[in-house]
């Protein structure tokens, strides 16, 4: 399928353009990785704890960051997660924060953090059981010790209590989502006897903590320094590879458009603040290949047209190569654009990075093939041109028959 019969767009003599915007945003993103927000790295590579809290109501940010503060923990990052309507948040805690040792720790400083500065009637509520942040254990345990129903130390009491507190963790957890909106929706789920030893000895504090993880600091470092090295052993091997493959220059322009793709992707997650976590790292180093990959169908088309027109002047055939294969770069790169853009509208908040970096690569990929590798080969003729050298790029060898 052809989309473009016969373009003839003059790339080169746009050359300096490109130039203009590659440096714009390239510097940008250099400046926001030194002297702004620098490089913001996920709790897989920093190390330490992030726990996931319901809200039963649209929760404030800066009322949760006061809270944390008051109960001594340090720059927690707080953002907010999924839909708006799911009332959720991320709770990142630094790695001095809690011990990695107890994954319990995390998940009771947020609840202890939130139960003292943030949920309302904290003090009356004191020595109540919160029934949003109760686990199966603690709530059986409770209401054994409570035995509303007077069965006493049985083994029957014991049965019974656990089955009502599974109900009722029944419906907090899968039919309300974590919080329970009011204490009268437990009429019919717990007995008359329960539930009234609910409205006298506890409450509901309007958050529940989801779910916690935890990430220590030597593996945080280690994740780190094996991501940086997959990224630089993946531009070290396409080099190689091209070089023996095609010849050294068209190596080294492949590799320096894909190290170009990279600072740009980078460096708009730094320019956004976003964190930079193990599947960013996945997408970039999927976006090195197909960056890779699109190049080398260009400079595929170089070599042909060099042995087929050795005469004519490199920058008219440079040119000429990229609209021969316009359509395919427009066809291939569009559709992949499309489906990573439907990915990062629709793929809801844990895939908001991964499809951002999907989003910025194959734009700024398909952008380079055509407007940084393609003219470093036309700087490097006139190069070695001005220093008297033989000027001709490597050509493709005819097949044999």
């Amino acid at each position: 399928m052809e989309l473009f019969h016969n373009p003839k767009i003059d790339w080169l003599g746009k050359k300096w353009y490109f130039l203009g915007f590659s440096l714009i945003f390239s510097i940008s993103g250099l400046i926001s990785l030194f002297f702004w927000h620098h490089l913001p790295l996920d709790v897989d590579f920093r190390g330490g704890t992030v726990v996931r809290v319901k809200f039963a109501e649209k929760p404030s940010v800066d009322r949760i960051r006061d809270a944390a503060n008051k109960a001594g923990l340090k720059d927690p990052r707080i953002t907010t997660f999924g839909p708006a309507d799911h009332h959720e948040v991320l709770i990142t805690l630094s790695r001095s924060a809690t011990q990695e040792s107890a994954i319990d720790q995390g998940r009771a400083t947020i609840i202890r953090a939130l139960t003292q500065d943030y949920a309302a009637g904290a003090a009356q509520n004191q020595g109540k059981l919160d029934l949003d942040n109760v686990t199966r254990e603690s709530l059986t345990s409770w209401l054994e010790q409570q035995d509303p129903e007077h069965l006493g130390a049985t083994v029957a009491a014991q049965t019974k209590y656990q089955a009502q507190a599974g109900a009722v963790l029944h419906l907090r957890d899968d039919q309300d989502s974590g919080v329970i909106p009011a204490m009268s929706d437990l009429q019919g789920v717990v007995d008359p006897a329960v539930l009234s030893a609910f409205q006298q000895n506890a409450y509901l504090s309007g958050f529940s903590v989801r779910s916690v993880e935890i990430v220590g600091a030597e593996v945080g470092k280690q994740l780190q320094h094996q991501a940086e090295l997959a990224t630089l052993y993946s531009l070290g091997g396409m080099l190689v590879y091209l070089w023996f493959r095609f010849e050294f220059i068209y190596g080294l322009a492949a590799v320096v458009a894909c190290f170009h793709d990279t600072l740009i992707t980078v460096g708009a997650f730094s320019l956004k603040n976003m964190e930079v976590s193990l599947t960013v790292i996945a997408a970039i180093l999927t976006l090195i290949g197909y960056s890779m990959n699109d190049t080398i169908v260009v400079f595929d088309r170089i070599r042909e047209n060099l042995r087929l027109s050795r005469r004519e002047p490199l920058p008219d055939l440079v040119n000429r190569s990229i609209n021969q294969t316009l359509s395919r770069t427009v066809l291939t790169s569009g559709l992949t654009f499309l489906t990573v853009l439907s990915l990062f509208v629709f793929g809801g908040q844990v895939l908001h990075p991964f499809s951002f970096a999907l989003v910025v690569g194959i734009l700024i990929g398909t952008y380079s093939s055509i407007a940084v590798a393609a003219p470093m080969l036309v700087a490097w003729q006139e190069w070695r041109t001005r220093r008297g050298r033989a000027a001709t790029l490597p050509a493709a060898k005819k097949a044999k028959v």
